[in-house]
């Protein structure tokens, strides 16, 4: 066997086991999230209209249920998919 597949690495360059890095989508600790922020709500929504984990937005679990809340809402209303 090579080296590779016995250490368990994937091999490529910069890249951890950890999986992706966590991105910073612009929440301040406590600010407020609100529905009517279109534009803020675009970076925790994948193009399929998915909501982001928490874990690789990197924003803490009070903020994540405010963001599900203001997507959702945001989806009632039409400004988001």
């Amino acid at each position: 066997m090579r080296d590779k597949e016995r250490d368990g690495s994937r091999g490529l360059a910069g890249e951890s086991r950890r999986g992706p890095k966590k991105m910073s989508p612009g929440l301040l600790p406590g600010q407020v999230v609100d529905y009517k922020d279109a534009e803020l709500l675009r970076k925790f929504v994948t193009e399929q209209g998915r909501l982001l984990p928490s874990r690789i937005t990197g924003v803490t679990a009070m903020q994540q249920r405010q963001v599900r809340r203001a997507v959702r809402r945001a989806r009632v209303m039409g400004l988001l998919p």
